[in-house]
């Protein structure tokens, strides 16, 4: 049909397009005079209705969930709140949960049932860490009218008192040295290892540093790393934490930095994690206050363990019970004594000489919960026997 678009017909063509229009007048206004040419048989799509006009945003739309319980993240009909006795226990020694980010939506994560039973809890999410994480140690310091307070301000790769314990520094190097020779200690495109900087606060003890993947130091008190260090070399240099801290950490996104947390660690916390340097609860000699424990499956559990290597400041403590975790076969353990998060915050609560009653409730309901899966996989399995 390109015969109807050659100069010799144009005349004719605009002319006979006057024509039908007139013939047949729309409401559709002079943009539409062209939208319709009989020489060359184009179609119009027909104004479907809105019902059977194809829409993204209809097609996207999610259909309607079930009814979810806001307390314990259940489905109402499997809700835990009912199930606890005694909610908000008020627990002598406080209880501080680092959960993986990615088991908070875990259908039989046992954290949810710690949130909702015992009244001195926290919970904070921790994330891996995909390109850098920076960290910031500050000692607590005793106010006698204020109480322990933390710090305000960052770490301008200066703060604390800093030593040289055993040839520490010898792995590290100066901004000047690394803005010269990134190419040689393979740090490409780190430039940020080096400039970053920021104010600190004045005669205060602490530290900071920076991690890459699987918790690498790439850098501590402002200079770059050439080897990765013995962390306790670093711990070396830390100052006096005896009285506790505040860590606080930003995770790098390709195109910003944003604080992931901050934790207050008073002294007398330990750390709930079997480990080389984890002792049992007759080693302990001083007076527990604070439990800190990791929730996540064992291989989350790990690295969320290697990426935040300020855990090594606390004791670690371990659990020698050899008990087989209630999850059973509904969720895999490695092995016996290797327990679902609120099994060991209750063991643990009472090792460490918590006496709070309604403790052993809270296992019951976790019972209960693994119980609730248990069904429903049963329920799953027979419907597609049939």
């Amino acid at each position: 049909m390109a015969g109807c678009f050659h100069p010799k017909f144009r005349n004719l063509r605009i002319k006979m397009l006057f024509n039908f229009r007139a013939r047949f007048p729309t409401q559709a206004g002079p943009k539409s005079l062209f939208s319709f040419n009989p020489l060359c048989n184009q179609k119009r799509r027909p104004n479907l209705p809105q019902a059977l006009n194809p829409s993204p945003k209809m097609v996207l739309e999610p259909s309607s969930k079930r009814p979810m319980c806001p307390s314990c993240s259940k489905p109402s009909r499997l809700c835990l709140c009912n199930r606890i006795k005694t909610p908000f226990l008020n627990n002598s020694i406080a209880v501080t949960i680092l959960q993986h980010s990615l088991e908070q939506n875990h259908p039989l994560n046992s954290t949810r049932i710690a949130a909702i039973g015992l009244k001195n809890l926290s919970v904070v999410a921790v994330s891996d860490v995909n390109l850098e994480a920076r960290f910031e140690i500050r000692a607590l310091e005793f106010n006698s009218d204020l109480g322990f307070s933390g710090f305000e301000s960052n770490c301008n790769g200066s703060c604390g008192k800093h030593q040289n314990p055993e040839g520490f520094m010898d792995h590290l190097v100066t901004e000047s040295q690394c803005l010269d020779s990134d190419s040689e200690m393979g740090f490409h495109g780190s430039e940020s290892n080096c400039t970053r900087s920021c104010e600190k606060p004045q005669n205060t003890d602490g530290f900071c540093f920076t991690i890459r993947k699987s918790g690498v130091i790439s850098s501590f008190m402002g200079h770059l790393v050439t080897k990765d260090p013995n962390f306790d070399l670093l711990l070396a240099s830390s100052g006096d934490l005896s009285n506790g801290f505040v860590v606080k950490k930003w995770k790098s996104t390709e195109r910003q930095e944003i604080e992931e947390f901050e934790i207050r660690v008073p002294s007398g916390s330990v750390l709930l994690f079997p480990s080389e340097r984890s002792v049992g609860i007759e080693a302990i000699d001083f007076e527990v206050k604070n439990l800190i424990v990791l929730d996540g499956t064992w291989a989350k559990a790990k690295r969320v363990y290697s990426e935040n290597p300020w855990l090594k400041l606390l004791p670690h403590l371990k659990l020698d019970l050899g008990k087989m975790s209630l999850y059973g076969e509904v969720r895999n353990q490695p092995r016996a004594g290797y327990l679902s998060t609120i099994e060991s915050i209750v063991y643990a609560l009472k090792a460490v000489g918590d006496e709070t009653d309604g403790l052993e409730n809270l296992l019951e309901v976790f019972e209960s919960m693994v119980g609730d899966q248990r069904q429903c996989k049963d329920e799953r399995l027979s419907k597609i026997a049939l």
